[in-house]
């Protein structure tokens, strides 16, 4: 289903293309951001004397503002206006990166990384609002998503390389410093390049339900990293999320009472974002678990250096570029269905060669396939679900159906790393007191992948499934998949 061009659109007309560069390199900041600091770590700990507990607040403080605010953030870009939210972000999130460069105390850069979630829980679904509306046609949205969500998975992959380097040859400073001049460029260049756009009618802020949203999410990402740290059966886990499931039922109970809920149910449960939203959950869920757990096999296992670990993951972010360009012309060869159940079965495979990696192999022939093969995947992937869960948004809801969308992406993988990484350490424990610790790690990697490639199997069934019949982006969605009215896609 091809969108009626927008306002947005129609005044922004011949700007695009150089508002979509500046806005994916923004995203590429943001996303390097949530690993940049993991080889750094250690350094920080020894210049400004942080204690093991703090230390992994570096990483958590980030997670949980940006995890926890994004609903909320996204619902103010539709009313307060996409542009402003997103330069306010953009502006919260370079003053904060200022902030972690020249922190002398632990809880300057505590702080700081705090600040960075919330300024890039900001700016992310406000992009990508953007980028919807400025892109309305089915086949150049995805070609917009697919570079979109190719620098995103490059953010994600350069995060560990930048980190690396930086950290060994000049200081961890510069991780966060290196953030100013995009931060400034895209404050001076985005309001040259995009009018202001908000929703349609002026509508008030449900705040009930903004306060229950913001909440139940803080909690439940709390919970989810708790339960990484210390276990599933430690208390500082379970109040968190028990918390969760209150303030989710008091949150739905709540929006099926508002007049202008925060996010209508008939929003979220209009099928084809559904689906794509739970099968984004089950890739997001994989990916970053075998991100964190790949990474610490190159080190522990295979006795990488952290800046050769680093390095080693480059392949990857070629792979991605590669599904990327290949995921548009998929799309729009075969549909969004086909494209995305082949993409998720290509990263499955990829993670069970992964699994197979065992101490005595080398790179070459051990690592690189199962990693070109799932950042292929990867590649193909992200753009095609982007697609599909930002299907039927318009001017009245971009924002939030971006912010339900990037919310999904880091509640899954926040699951992800919590359960298989938890799953990973139980099966080695079990193995070391009688088998050699390399192997008992390596056993314990290995399972943990075969499972986060049977959820992308599951995700792909899930797609195949009930994502719909739609072959061609260019032909109708049926009859029962398009929404009756205005309401249904709100």
């Amino acid at each position: 289903m091809t969108l009626a061009p927008t306002t947005l659109t129609a005044r922004a007309v011949g700007r695009r293309g150089p508002a979509l560069v500046v806005l994916c390199f923004v995203q590429f900041m943001l996303v390097l951001d949530d690993n940049v600091v993991s080889v750094a770590l250690p350094s920080m700990r020894e210049d400004l004397g942080f204690s093991t507990a703090g230390l992994a607040w570096v990483v958590n403080a980030y997670f949980l503002a940006f995890g926890g605010l994004l609903l909320l953030f996204g619902r103010m870009a539709d009313l307060l206006g996409r542009r402003r939210v997103f330069l306010t972000g953009v502006v919260l999130f370079g003053g904060a990166s200022l902030v972690c460069g020249l922190a002398q105390e632990p809880w300057h850069l505590v702080t700081g990384r705090f600040v960075q979630g919330a300024g890039a829980a900001m700016a992310s679904p406000a992009a990508l609002a953007l980028i919807t509306l400025l892109f309305p046609g089915d086949k150049e949205r995805a070609k917009a998503f697919g570079i979109w969500g190719g620098i995103a998975g490059l953010g994600g992959t350069m995060g560990l390389v930048i980190s690396g380097a930086l950290t060994g040859l000049a200081s961890w400073r510069w991780i966060f410093l290196i953030n100013l001049p995009v931060a400034l460029a895209a404050v001076v260049l985005l309001p040259r390049l995009v009018p202001e756009s908000r929703a349609g009618h002026a509508v008030r802020l449900d705040v009930p339900g903004a306060v229950l949203g913001t909440g139940a999410l803080v909690s439940l990402v709390y919970g989810l990293l708790r339960a990484g740290e210390s276990g599933w059966s430690d208390t500082t886990a379970i109040g968190p999320l028990v918390l969760f499931v209150l303030l989710a039922v008091a949150f739905i109970v709540a929006e099926t009472r508002a007049a202008e809920p925060l996010v209508s149910l008939s929003f979220l449960s209009y099928r084809i974002r559904a689906v794509a939203n739970g099968a984004t959950l089950l890739f997001s869920a994989a990916m970053y678990a075998m991100a964190f757990l790949l990474m610490v096999h190159l080190q522990t296992v295979l006795g990488y250096r952290p800046l050769a670990a680093g390095v080693a993951y480059l392949p990857f972010g070629a792979g991605i570029l590669v599904g990327m360009w290949l995921s548009s012309r998929a799309v729009a060869r075969l549909g969004v269905r086909p494209a995305l159940v082949t993409a998720f079965l290509i990263s499955a495979a990829g993670l069970l060669l992964l699994s197979g990696v065992a101490p005595s192999d080398g790179y070459a022939s051990g690592v690189l396939p199962g990693m070109l093969v799932t950042s292929l995947g990867c590649g193909l992937s992200l753009p095609a679900l982007t697609v599909a869960a930002l299907t039927g948004t318009t001017e009245e809801d971009a924002g939030v159906g971006s912010a339900v969308l990037s919310s999904v992406q880091q509640v899954g993988g926040a699951v992800g790393v919590a359960v298989l990484v938890a799953l990973a350490s139980r099966r080695s424990d079990a193995l070391a007191a009688q088998d050699d610790p390399l192997h008992a790690a390596t056993e314990g990697f290995s399972l943990a992948l075969a499972v986060a490639a049977a959820l992308l199997t599951l995700g792909a069934v899930l797609i195949g499934t009930l994502l719909g019949k739609r072959h061609r982006p260019e032909e109708p969605l049926d009859a029962a998949e398009a929404p009756a009215n205005h309401a249904n896609r709100r």
